[in-house]
């Protein structure tokens, strides 16, 4: 699938040119220009696509960590810094199992954050027989727990199975609520929008307290205008960045917040993770997967 991908875009561009300079001759018969078409770049962009097979499959296990501070006026002066680590889109089953599983957890044990939250899609497909995974992730025990939201890919795996795994490794699963972590912190999750009906999720964080720092796990990037104010930091994922150059360009049109830290309205930040593992095809170009490590610093004295 990977590599259909790459070829369909390195055959569209020539077809594109071919089509360009056919229509430049119409329009003036003595126009001459070089041709793409032919036996020679029919095996450079086999050579080309096959290399950047096996570099996307090298970057899909590149596992990188993204560290973003952020100061809030919501911690009390002098009290210590709460790190939250997200993961996001694992898509663990048919093809990410154990070997997949095992070097995320590895790293996020030695990152020894506070807190971990998962940001949906962490199963998909055949999701049956994973208690070993789940076995990796109750290895994991941060003081402040382990939170997850829904994303898509948990209604088309199966609901039910897909709780039941979350639940078994130690998350839990916000479904349109919101829990009072500690005396600084809340946190908030909502319901990925394909499982109907949905909650308006103005409707969870308006129960939040307004003196803490209030986190909302929501798998899809997208802001809604109308919970302004209401939240400090939205953690989502779901795009990939496109996973696979170009693709970014299109998942852009729907999710222009896609990638990386977004300032919002009101002194609010939505972060949107490039994924954590894969989804088809098992290789990433351009679009590493990532585990963020978030620091909630508080003003200085």
């Amino acid at each position: 699938m990977g590599l259909l991908f790459f070829s369909f875009c390195a055959f569209g561009l020539v077809g594109f040119w071919e089509l360009l300079i056919r229509l430049l001759r119409l329009a003036h018969p003595s126009f001459s220009c070089l041709s793409f078409h032919g036996a020679t770049s029919a095996a450079v962009i086999l050579v080309m696509v096959v290399s950047a097979g096996f570099y996307g499959f090298f970057e899909a296990t590149d596992l990188r960590v993204e560290r973003v501070r952020m100061v809030t006026p919501k911690l009390p002066p002098g009290s210590p810094v709460v790190t939250i680590a997200q993961v996001s889109d694992l898509h663990l089953g048919l093809i990410h199992r154990e070997e997949a599983l095992a070097p995320i957890t590895a790293r996020l044990k030695e990152l020894a954050p506070d807190m971990v939250v998962a940001t949906g899609d962490i199963v998909d497909a055949q999701i049956n027989h994973l208690e070993e995974l789940s076995v990796l992730w109750r290895e994991l025990q941060p003081p402040l727990g382990k939170w997850a939201v829904t994303g898509n890919h948990e209604y088309y795996a199966g609901l039910e199975q897909a709780l039941d795994f979350l639940h078994k490794s130690g998350f839990k699963v916000l479904r349109n609520q919101l829990e009072i972590v500690n005396d600084r912190l809340a946190v908030a999750g909502v319901d990925d929008p394909v499982g109907r009906p949905q909650v308006e999720e103005t409707e969870v964080l308006e129960q939040a307290p307004k003196n803490r720092f209030i986190v909302l796990l929501k798998h899809r990037p997208r802001f809604d205008s109308k919970a302004r104010g209401l939240f400090d930091l939205q953690l989502s994922g779901h795009a990939h960045r496109g996973q696979i150059f170009p693709f970014n360009f299109f998942t852009a049109l729907e999710y222009p917040m896609q990638n990386g830290l977004y300032e919002l309205p009101e002194g609010a930040f939505l972060y949107a993770s490039r994924g954590t593992g894969t989804w088809g095809p098992p290789m990433r170009f351009g679009s590493p997967p990532e585990i963020t490590l978030f620091e909630i610093v508080p003003l200085p004295q």
